[in-house]
């Protein structure tokens, strides 16, 4: 099934572009990025300015860390965890932005739920 307006909260979310539209809490409007990773109650949101090198950037001895480095060489070289967000979907709106461009506004409590249950429903389902 291909993810459309209709089914969108039916699907599988990590790896699209997302915006918070309304929240409860001031602080997490306009955060958007790409999702990362989803909880039952929480969306993991990495902002598109974040400051380090990709994974694949970084030599692997360095990322394994270096024999006798020191605990802050080793932190130097770690990714900061700042750039990532956790937004709770219950207390926000989202805008996701399709594989061919539509936006699609939804608000939170609909994808309140263990991602894989809510990706398995049909039917007379709440996701709908």
């Amino acid at each position: 099934m291909t993810r459309t307006p209709e089914t969108l909260a039916r699907h599988e979310l990590v790896g699209l572009d997302v915006r918070v539209t309304a929240a409860s809490n001031p602080d997490l409007l306009d955060i958007e990025g790409e999702v990362v990773m989803e909880t039952t109650n929480t969306l993991h949101i990495e902002r598109a300015d974040r400051a380090w090198p990709a994974r694949n950037d970084v030599p692997r001895d360095v990322r394994a860390g270096q024999r006798g480095a020191t605990r802050r060489e080793s932190e130097a070289v770690s990714p900061p965890r700042a750039r990532e967000k956790l937004v709770p979907k219950a207390a926000a709106a989202f805008e996701f932005t399709l594989s061919d461009g539509q936006r699609v506004q939804i608000e939170g409590e609909r994808l309140v739920a263990r991602p894989a249950r809510r990706t398995e429903h049909t039917g007379d389902s709440t996701w709908r």
